[in-house]
């Protein structure tokens, strides 16, 4: 069984490069080490965070006071156009899993950082793709109950950017998943996923410690009529119509903006990059900042899509 850790620094564990440190650490290797970390941390009375891939998150300055969890299960199989994977599996290690294997379905992913368990407790999506796209089961493990549980893609109750997982916070981890994949061309595939990969870095601030989008697009539905004509022109399909919180970001005159070590990215208004030993507490307030002048000038309240964890 893996071995728990004390005191240990999230920050190297984080995308963003920020964060305190957590009371204790358990990386999962196996499904019983998973099972097994639940009941240390209910022995040792303590507050539990699942901690994935950390590409979306912004960890306190504080850290965690408690007890973190890690999936680490990372493995591939495949049965024909399924395959299983573990959720701790990096997507890009599932990318290449599914060139060499000749499997299409999961093109929209290229470039996407993260784990197989984030992205579909986000319901992670780009391109006009979605993970529940091709999710046929996930199993996970629910800690009140101490026991697995197999759900099939409708019982996960997929919505854009979340799931029943999300809307659990806390109360079950991601272990693996079975995606239904397609038949496909093993050269038109890998080219799919480097033509995202490519777009991504063309667009994105990629030099810089991030956690990707910051805020969810807006739904074409939720945005004020009277001021729906100023946007028209950059509505697109994510996976329905949407306008690009980036693009407001920027009509508000946010970009390139900077609150100690933390910047709105020119590059790209949505992301919210660590130039300079950036806290937190930095990233906090260019968000707060980023809300109020947003709604000041649309009249729209966006929506954070990174996680805090404090």
């Amino acid at each position: 069984m893996a071995k728990v850790k004390e005191n240990i620094s999230l920050l190297s564990l984080s995308n963003y490069k920020i964060g305190g440190p957590a009371r204790f650490l358990f990386v999962a290797k196996t499904e019983q080490d998973v099972s097994a970390g639940i009941r240390l941390a209910k022995a040792k009375r303590q507050k539990i965070f699942i901690l994935g891939g950390g590409t979306n998150l912004l960890i306190s300055d504080r850290g965690f006071p408690g007890f973190v969890i890690k999936p680490d299960l990372d493995f591939t199989s495949k049965n024909g156009q399924k395959a299983t994977v573990g959720a701790g599996t990096p997507i890009k290690q599932l990318l290449n899993f599914t060139i060499k294997n000749k499997l299409s379905g999961f093109e929209w992913a290229g470039g996407l950082p993260g784990t197989v368990g984030g992205a579909i407790y986000g319901n992670a999506g780009a391109f006009a793709g979605e993970i529940k796209d091709s999710v046929e089961l996930v199993r996970s493990f629910n800690i009140k109950k101490e026991k697995f549980i197999q759900r099939n893609r409708r019982e996960c109750n997929f919505e854009y950017r979340s799931s029943i997982f999300k809307k659990k916070r806390g109360e079950e981890i991601i272990v693996s998943a079975v995606f239904q994949l397609a038949p496909g061309n093993r050269e038109k595939i890998k080219t799919a996923i480097e033509e995202k990969i490519k777009h991504r870095e063309e667009r994105q601030p990629l030099e810089y410690p991030n956690v990707g989008s910051i805020f969810k697009n807006v739904d074409v539905r939720k945005f004020p009529k009277k001021k729906l004509s100023e946007v028209t022109q950059v509505i697109k399909k994510d996976p329905f119509p949407v306008i690009p919180t980036a693009y407001l970001i920027a009509e508000a005159g946010l970009k390139g903006i900077s609150f100690g070590g933390a910047m709105i990215s020119p590059k790209h208004p949505n992301f919210i990059v660590n130039v300079e030993n950036a806290t937190a507490n930095d990233v906090l307030a260019l968000i707060n900042l980023v809300k109020s002048e947003v709604k000041r000038k649309f009249g729209v309240i966006l929506e954070e899509e990174v996680q805090m964890v404090s």
